[in-house]
């Protein structure tokens, strides 16, 4: 490749391969303040997320909110934080699906090369790319990990691929993939981890939950589609289980701001169902494929002390798919999948 170029000529990488980069929500780089407002300050003025104008957003944003909420977050990472890796659970799991799926997928494709980036905060999506095309990858398939498609998540992970593609000289192929909500092979490995989680206790759940990150109600009426992904996800997830209508849920976690958001909200939900009776509750949330914040503090430690003072007895929280060797499979087969044409 180099043996016809002129002296002082630009490197030129010999290989073409593709690129697979796997792209989740982000993550503080550590717990104390300075790191957690950086975070924050990049999540929150991403106009995908909060769309009010800058003008009106960002004074509020970058004064009372960024001087208040770090110190609170913090606290909740630091109740979560692997503290082996010096890390969040979300990187750790981030990291090893695609370790993994590179693994997995390697046997088969050697040419293809794999890197993993973050929406928000460390490693970046920017580097990713980068890493990728140093690689010598002129195709690269971007995989956001977000089984119900949102503007807020799906799209603004793909958005900044696309801010990035603008600053390079030398822009590889991209292509973007698409969600599983309703995919019959995502149900059923959904389905046998809450058959593990269940299977093995010592009194079985009166109740099931499957509790999903929140959005304005306004997104919905805006044409973004997650509130029915979610719906349809949840109730295929029930009559795979075979599970009776009257005793499982629906609901939204996660509310941000005075505004109406997707109902029924998971806190108020959980509260009423132990003051109406109900001694054994369960729950996941289909929404995140790796553990995080949302999960393991708000679900796992704030929900489970929220159900326990309104009187219920048990209270079981049912793990993301994580890195299991089911859910690797699954990946890889719709990474695959979204690979045709290209390998």
């Amino acid at each position: 490749m180099t043996s016809h170029t002129p002296a002082g000529h630009p490197v030129i990488t010999a290989a073409k391969k593709t690129g697979v980069l796997l792209l989740n929500l982000g993550t503080p780089d550590a717990t104390d303040y300075w790191s957690v407002r950086r975070y924050l300050s990049e999540f929150l003025s991403d106009k995908r997320v909060i769309d009010a104008p800058s003008w009106y957003w960002q004074p509020i944003l970058q004064g009372i909110i960024l001087s208040i909420r770090p110190s609170k977050s913090g606290a909740a990472y630091r109740k979560i934080w692997n503290t082996d890796r010096d890390e969040s659970p979300l990187k750790t799991y981030t990291r090893s699906q695609c370790e993994k799926i590179a693994a997995l997928l390697n046997a088969q494709y050697p040419e293809l090369e794999f890197e993993w980036g973050m929406r928000y905060g460390n490693p970046s999506t920017e580097a990713g790319i980068k890493s990728l095309q140093a690689r010598g990858c002129e195709k690269i398939l971007c995989f956001a990990l977000y089984p119900q498609y949102s503007a807020c998540t799906t799209a603004s992970a793909y958005d900044k691929v696309f801010d990035v593609c603008k600053t390079l000289t030398h822009q590889p192929a991209i292509r973007t993939a698409t969600g599983w909500h309703d995919d019959p092979g995502y149900i059923d490995i959904l389905a046998a981890s809450v058959q593990r989680g269940i299977k093995d206790l010592p009194q079985q759940p009166d109740h099931i939950i499957t509790s999903f990150h929140g959005l304005p109600k306004r997104y919905l009426m805006q044409g973004d589609p997650y509130h029915c992904y979610c719906a349809k996800n949840s109730r295929l997830l029930r009559e795979k289980l075979g599970w009776p209508d009257e005793k499982w849920t629906t609901t939204f976690q996660s509310r941000f701001g005075r505004e109406e958001w997707l109902q029924p909200y998971t806190s108020e939900t959980v509260e009423a169902l132990a003051k109406a009776g109900v001694k054994n509750l369960a729950v996941i949330s289909p929404a995140f494929v790796s553990e995080c914040i949302e999960t393991l503090e708000e679900l796992n430690i704030e929900l489970r002390e929220e159900f326990l003072e309104a009187g219920g007895e048990t209270f079981t929280y049912i793990p993301c798919l994580n890195d299991t060797d089911d859910h690797i499979r699954y990946l890889g087969q719709r990474i695959e999948m979204e690979l045709s044409g290209w390998i």
